[in-house]
């Protein structure tokens, strides 16, 4: 009887971009009530809010967030909250999504994997961006 190969972390994980709270996202529970929170990390399988107040895990919602493209809605489920600088962090996982939301959301994250890569590459070379617009002038 031979063992299965193997598999370190970093293969069996999606790839995952940070949003750094710009992105809100609207949170739907079942119970009817609606909460506002920030998306910080987005990937394929889920993500990571910002929450003034941690929901319990294992609650289904729908989370709808709007991105590039336009607005994604999908279900979700809670995992265990963390506490956070203000608030709380709470990981979700997507339980339902679309194939269009799914590519929409891989897409976004590639872009923004490249956007941080040449920000450092550009760092690396000693190229700064500008603090303030007008410095360009």
């Amino acid at each position: 009887m031979t063992n299965p190969p193997h598999r370190t972390l970093a293969q069996t994980r999606a790839p995952r971009a940070s949003l750094q709270g710009i992105v809100s996202a609207s949170i739907h529970l079942e119970n009817g009530r609606h909460l506002t929170g920030k998306l910080q990390t987005l990937s394929v399988t889920g993500g990571l809010l910002d929450l003034a107040v941690y929901l319990d895990e294992r609650i289904n919602i729908s989370l709808m967030f709007r991105l590039t493209p336009g607005v994604l809605q999908s279900k979700a489920q809670l995992l265990f909250p963390m506490r956070g600088g203000m608030g709380y962090l709470q990981p979700f996982r997507f339980t339902q999504i679309g194939i269009a939301e799914r590519k929409t959301i891989d897409a976004e994250v590639n872009a923004l994997l490249k956007q941080s890569i040449a920000d450092k590459f550009a760092q690396a070379r000693g190229i700064r961006p500008p603090r303030l617009y007008l410095d360009n002038f």
